[in-house]
């Protein structure tokens, strides 16, 4: 199998852009073809280095479109690596979804049934076809969050194909239930509510805001009302190394008065709206409860049944209908409601398909328990220790199982292999190195 590639220079590099047309379902001969890109980037001199391949957050996120591929951490593994940036299947270029491309199928049943080849195991076996075809032996990985989550599927079902992991962020709860990821995916929200509130005075501006949404009709951009729930899902922000100070300034003078009326202003409403829309990436809303299902056979037969949904109002504070004028009220987090289906532009022709990705049952395991506790591949992992997405105890537990050499820090939060500019990848190769 030989990619069709584009060759061009930039920056000192060389970059090869190569598709490959494979199976959408690989356990059927007949199966239609779609295309997965990727990215390879060379530093000069580096045309005999290792590769690495890369494995974005999500799901639902194209590898990243880096101007200089010679800053950030890019540059930093273009040190000691060739970089292969693979557009995980649905995103980018490598057969993108969205609500116009699954327009073409024709039922919410059909839908459904297509997303099911946009999993882990899949992502996982493009990555050894682009393997085979670049003519690489075993090759190294690095995974970012939900890439993390891949490669730990990567490591169940093909480690002969690794000669060595770095993950950042991105060790599962590997047998772990989804309803207690959400528990401890809210338990931290709230605490990174309290450690942004302590920072900043923003409380009886967010309970403000909340209270005027309950009551007025007040429309983004794309034409929607904003709802108050709505709103409090801004608290994404809240699990970014940077993210304090973006929702700080997205939240200051949100206010304007017109003839005498209180209205939110239009730079508040056009900069939320930019975060919330699924416009750009439909695919994390519609796949993000996937990843946890049925992940082990253990969990079999098991549906999410919109988790984060049910698990919220566990939490004071947290459920949706708390009162802005109650004793606590926080923003939520890294969690997808039913309602935004109904909510989002992008989302609302996807309702029905969600609604049966939510109720499924058969999904196929991802991670191989006994594999994975006689793993030989290096690994190398940065654990955030306030880490809102990923369960940090999960995460050490899987390191230890998998024999990881684990850095555990509070320097950086989820995003920090991107916000560091190169010092997380760099800590993980030299710790590899030890």
């Amino acid at each position: 199998m030989t990619p069709a590639t584009l060759t061009y220079r930039v920056h000192g590099c060389t970059v090869h852009e190569h598709t490959l047309h494979l199976p959408l379902d690989r356990s059927d001969s007949a199966s239609e073809l779609i295309p997965v890109f990727a990215r390879e980037i060379i530093a000069d001199g580096g045309e005999n280095r290792p590769y690495l391949v890369f494995l974005q957050g999500g799901p639902g996120s194209p590898s990243p479109r880096q101007g200089d591929p010679t800053s950030g951490w890019i540059g930093r593994a273009l040190k000691e690596y060739r970089v292969l940036l693979l557009d995980q299947r649905g995103t980018g270029r490598s057969h993108r979804l969205d609500e116009l491309t699954l327009s073409g199928l024709g039922s919410d049943a059909e839908r459904a049934d297509y997303l099911t080849h946009f999993r882990a195991d899949a992502i996982v076996a493009d990555a050894e076809d682009f393997r085979a075809a670049l003519g690489s032996g075993p090759w190294f990985a690095l995974g970012q969050s939900y890439g993390g989550f891949c490669l730990t599927t990567y490591l169940s079902r093909a480690p002969e194909g690794l000669a060595g992991v770095y993950i950042t962020g991105g060790l599962p709860g590997v047998g772990v239930s989804v309803d207690d990821i959400y528990r401890r995916t809210y338990a931290q929200t709230i605490r990174r509510n309290r450690v942004y509130l302590e920072r900043f005075p923003d409380a009886e501006l967010i309970r403000e805001i909340a209270r005027h949404l309950e009551a007025s009709d007040e429309r983004l951009p794309t034409g929607e009302r904003l709802s108050a729930r709505r709103f409090r899902t801004l608290g994404m922000n809240l699990g970014t190394t940077t993210g304090f100070d973006a929702l700080h300034f997205l939240l200051e003078d949100p206010f304007v008065t017109v003839r005498g009326r209180r209205r939110l202003s239009i730079p508040f409403l056009v900069r939320a709206a930019d975060q919330l829309s699924f416009a750009d990436r439909p695919l994390y809303a519609l796949m993000h409860e996937t990843i946890y299902a049925g992940a082990t056979p253990a969990l079999a037969g098991i549906p999410t049944a919109w988790a984060a949904d049910r698990i919220r109002s566990e939490f004071d504070g947290m459920a949706e209908d708390d009162s802005p004028d109650g004793e606590q009220f926080y923003l939520t987090g890294e969690h997808i409601y039913p309602w935004q289906f109904d909510e989002d532009p992008a989302l609302i022709p996807l309702k029905g398909t969600a609604e049966l990705l939510a109720a499924k049952t058969d999904w196929s395991p991802l991670y191989d328990e006994a594999v994975l506790a006689e793993n030989d591949v290096p690994v190398a992992a940065a654990v955030y220790a306030e880490d809102m997405f990923v369960p940090t105890e999960y995460s050490l537990a899987l390191a230890d199982m998998l024999g990881a050499r684990v850095w555990l820090t509070n320097e950086y939060q989820h995003d920090g292999l991107r916000a560091s500019s190169g010092e997380v990848l760099g800590r993980l190769i030299d710790l590899a190195k030890q």
